[in-house]
């Protein structure tokens, strides 16, 4: 098979989607070589290097290198049909406009509809853009690819999506965060960049719904009984002005630590980040599928986290799960996990077996069924 990928945050997004795009296309690659993969790119950055063999095609009209967004959104169909793709695969919730009518098979990741949940969280203009591509993509393509139950849930909801077009395929995550290092190398990697031997750690956004907020009021519950510093890598601009003014009222500023203040964290070092932690924090209200969930799990990280949503299906019966809006709750379980070794180890074992559900490998594999089921016309 011919198989194209809108390849746009596999080389322009450092984080979720990224991660995801760049995770599957070097899976699919390397189990199955016998295909040929085609990226369509509006531009090439070296955050990702595909493998030999995976051809890489930008816009090269003067007119389409001007407006590469709408190249991406509407003309890329002629370059498709130019480089002979029979699948084409939106990795980020989105179709090229016409793709329906041009008689290339599509397939389309869908990660969330957050926005649709809670669209007081977002820009009005955002909500409006993604709501139209999520419809269109839904609506029109031959297969839609939920990555959690849950999404597959939303989609059929709020989009009446028929559930035979829809398939759960889950996420896997950078191998990396599956190589364990010795706590030597974890120690000095900490204290190469300053940092404290214990911390509990939050990655993510700083937005309202993953409830950095609700870790610091637990926090601050906890002054005096367990004041481990917290580590966050992730940022923000009106939410985390919030957090930070509610840590200067508790007296708390300098039990946080803002890694992306302290210049770019490297993210080959992430991993030994997630391993030195006492156990990551995600009390997020909601979420598509919650890959620093899986993150810790493969490198042997405790996991405190939500109930409802994605949580239980990535977090498995590995992850303590809380009530997201009472910081009690939030705190009482910091404690659990730090001052209990036996409950903290057995987490760590739970959660790399449950992470085994979750290679590439397997992820890999479910598409590349979807993949086949499109090329054959079957709907499941």
């Amino acid at each position: 098979m011919n198989i194209g990928f809108d390849a746009k945050r596999a080389f322009q997004n450092r984080t979720g989607l990224g991660n995801y795009s760049r995770t599957l296309i070097r899976s699919l690659a390397e189990y199955y070589p016998q295909h040929r993969y085609v990226l369509f790119a509006p531009k090439v950055k070296p955050l990702f290097r595909p493998a030999p063999g995976i051809q890489v095609v930008q816009p090269q009209k003067a007119f389409h290198r001007w407006l590469r967004p709408v190249w991406r959104g509407r003309w890329v169909v002629e370059d498709l049909k130019r480089h002979n793709i029979g699948i084409y695969h939106g990795l980020s919730a989105e179709l090229p406009s016409g793709i329906h009518k041009s008689g290339i098979k599509s397939v389309v990741t869908m990660h969330d509809l957050i926005f649709e949940r809670y669209p007081g969280q977002y820009n009005p203009v955002d909500v409006f853009t993604y709501r139209k591509k999520a419809q269109y993509a839904c609506r029109y393509a031959d297969r839609v690819i939920a990555i959690s139950e849950q999404t597959k849930q939303d989609i059929i909801e709020f989009y009446h999506t028929p559930a035979d077009r829809i398939t759960v395929a889950y996420q896997s995550c950078d191998p990396a965060f599956m190589q364990l290092q010795a706590k030597e190398k974890i120690a000095a990697l900490l204290a190469g960049h300053g940092l404290p031997s214990q911390y509990f750690l939050y990655v993510g956004s700083v937005i309202e719904r993953k409830n950095l907020l609700g870790i610091a009021k637990a926090m601050a519950s906890l002054k005096g009984r367990l004041d481990l510093p917290l580590l966050v890598l992730g940022d923000g601009r009106r939410y985390k002005e919030q957090v930070k003014q509610y840590l200067r009222s508790a007296g708390l500023e300098q039990r946080v630590i803002w890694l992306n203040e302290t210049g770019r964290f490297p993210f080959a070092d992430l991993p030994v980040l997630y391993q030195g932690a006492t156990a990551l924090l995600y009390p997020s209200v909601f979420e598509g599928f919650g890959i620093p969930i899986l993150e810790a799990l493969w490198s042997r990280t405790p996991v405190i986290t939500s109930q409802g949503s994605c949580f239980l299906e990535t977090g498995g019966d590995a992850a303590l799960y809380i009530d997201p809006l009472q910081p009690g709750a939030i705190a009482e379980a910091m404690v659990k996990v730090a001052t209990d070794p036996a409950l903290a180890e057995g987490m760590r074992e739970r959660g790399l077996l449950h992470a085994a559900r979750f290679t590439a490998e397997k992820c890999a594999a479910a598409v590349m069924n979807v993949y086949e089921e499109t090329a054959r016309g079957i709907s499941i």
